[in-house]
């Protein structure tokens, strides 16, 4: 957990934002010089939904960004150098300069309105645009998903699922973690009386959420998710009518690829990996969202991005597979010495033994 982990980590991180300004809450588009757009750096998770958008629509935009792994099963998103940069304690967070975003819809309204050159994906038409309207109400309609209610629902109850992409031993270890975070979040507050006040907030919001994660409640908004479905569908099947020759589909809410398109891609992965897709799609089942899926899967960026569902988990492990080993590296070489100057010593004993019975035959 975050409390045994020493004082190198805290130093470490510590050192990728020792550059940052305090928070603007309110960052104001303007005009920026080709040298400063090139300072970008997200802290994300790769499997954080909020941080697959925000990656996703710089992917799209095609913009050059650094990006820092924040491991949600390592609980670094609750230790203090990140709780300092964001004190709700959540990714994704972007920085640019002086600005310091951590809500992922204002980080891709920021992105859209200041990056704005000759050969940058455009994801939001102009406000006086007729498509104007409509990309914004199925951002809206989309974002208030509550997808960490169905993400860590559908773990802790798989019996609802159909054909996850989680497997066994991760629902077991995201369970464990659900469970401990409480215990270290108060720790934490403990150890850091600066950031108490954060902390206590946070173990607050967990202990609402776990609410919605109850089962029944859970069944609720699943319900209620069937009626955004049935929305989209027939946003799509409009679009399928307005341009019925083949090869010229269009996407979401017109012939371009908007952050409403940013948003379903994502929600649709993500049901894909919990096992909800069978529910939603396919089968003859809202025929426009399963191409609609199947084509979008296929842009550059959201392969980039996404990749397959499932390589979802590999992406996910490998990187704190590498920092356990990395943090652990003293203890496991001495235990790796250890195993093997114990074998050697077996061995050693078992030749002399060997020769003592071969001298006394």
């Amino acid at each position: 957990m975050a409390t045994e982990r020493g004082s190198e980590t805290e130093n470490d991180k510590a050192a990728l934002i020792e550059t940052t300004t305090e928070q603007d809450s309110n960052p104001q588009p303007g005009t920026i010089s080709k040298n400063e757009k090139s300072k970008l750096t997200l802290y994300h998770w790769t499997q954080s939904f909020n941080s697959q958008k925000v990656r996703l629509a710089i992917a799209e935009k095609g913009l050059r960004c650094e990006e820092y792994d924040v491991s949600l099963p390592l609980s670094e998103h609750n230790e203090p150098w990140f709780m300092r940069l964001n004190p709700a304690g959540e990714v994704p967070v972007f920085v640019h300069n002086d600005n310091i975003i951590c809500d992922p819809t204002q980080i891709m309204d920021y992105l859209e309105q200041n990056f704005t050159d000759e050969g940058v994906l455009k994801l939001v038409p102009e406000e006086d645009s007729r498509y104007y309207l409509r990309v914004q109400h199925y951002r809206e309609l989309l974002d208030s998903l509550q997808m960490d209610a169905y993400t860590h629902g559908c773990i802790l109850h798989p019996e609802i699922t159909v054909d996850s992409h989680i497997p066994t031993y991760a629902a077991t270890s995201i369970r464990t973690q659900i469970g401990n975070t409480q215990t270290e979040l108060k720790k934490l507050a403990e150890q850091n009386p600066e950031l108490k006040d954060a902390y206590i907030a946070k173990q607050r919001r967990l202990k609402s959420k776990l609410f919605d994660h109850d089962n029944m409640n859970l069944k609720k908004l699943l319900g209620e998710l069937e009626s955004v479905m049935d929305q989209v569908e027939t946003e799509l099947q409009r679009r399928a009518e307005e341009t019925p020759e083949e090869g010229s589909a269009s996407w979401l809410c017109g012939d371009f690829f908007s952050l409403a398109d940013v948003s379903l891609a994502v929600t649709l992965h993500r049901l894909k990996f919990l096992g909800l897709s069978r529910r939603y799609w396919g089968n003859g089942n809202r025929t426009n969202v399963e191409t609609y899926y199947e084509r979008v899967v296929e842009r550059p960026a959201f392969r980039k991005v996404l990749g397959h569902v499932n390589n979802i988990l590999i992406s996910a492990v490998l990187p704190v597979a590498f920092r356990l080993a990395r943090r652990n590296a003293p203890i496991i070489v001495g235990t790796t010495l250890l195993i093997g100057a114990l074998g050697g010593a077996t061995y050693v004993a078992f030749l002399c033994m060997k020769k003592r019975l071969t001298f006394f035959s």
